[in-house]
């Protein structure tokens, strides 16, 4: 079981790759995405122990250089954040929907985390990047009174970077929406 995470954003595509390839070969971490992201950004997303975490994500910090846009490293990162990030998340059941959005990458993947602690909630997916012109996004479901609870939560961390776009709670979604978002 993975105890922490850890994102580099760079501007450079190029940079991002070469880092990654640095961060791999520092510190025993697994991958949860690295990729390039809207608008021409790189983002590597690691995972493992806090050590290692913190040892991959300081040597990607330093090789990124005059390139590097934002970071973090996230202790005890609650467990639901990894499928959310690759899609591969199915509720059990749906209920209330909270749609938190933010022009910062690693601000939603913090909230996220926060959201997820606060509340008894289903994550449902944690976009970040891929054709949102760099924004991302988190949507989760649970009883209207944790979603609400889970969007103040996660709206104090995006909130607190100045990054938040919007957030919205939708206490009873029409059943043909659930099939855009799965």
């Amino acid at each position: 079981m993975y105890r922490a995470i850890g994102m580099i954003e760079l501007t450079s595509i190029a940079r991002g790759i070469y880092a990654t390839d640095l961060m791999l070969k520092t510190a025993y971490v697994d991958v949860v995405s690295a990729t390039p992201v809207c608008p021409g950004k790189y983002i590597a997303i690691v995972h493992g122990d806090v050590a290692a975490v913190e040892s991959s994500i300081s040597v990607g910090v330093e090789t990124a250089g005059e390139y590097l846009v934002d970071s973090f490293i996230l202790p005890n990162v609650h467990q639901a954040v990894f499928p959310a990030i690759t899609a591969t998340t199915m509720p059990d059941g749906i209920g209330a929907l909270g749609i938190m959005e933010s022009f910062s990458l690693s601000s939603m993947i913090i909230a996220a985390d926060a959201a997820l602690k606060a509340a008894d909630i289903q994550a449902l997916e944690l976009r970040l990047g891929h054709g949102l012109g760099g924004k991302a996004y988190f949507t989760f479901t649970g009883d209207v009174a944790a979603v609400e609870a889970g969007i103040e939560a996660g709206k104090a961390i995006a909130l607190e970077k100045g990054l938040l776009v919007d957030i919205e709670v939708i206490p009873s979604p029409a059943e043909k929406l659930w099939t855009t978002l799965f």
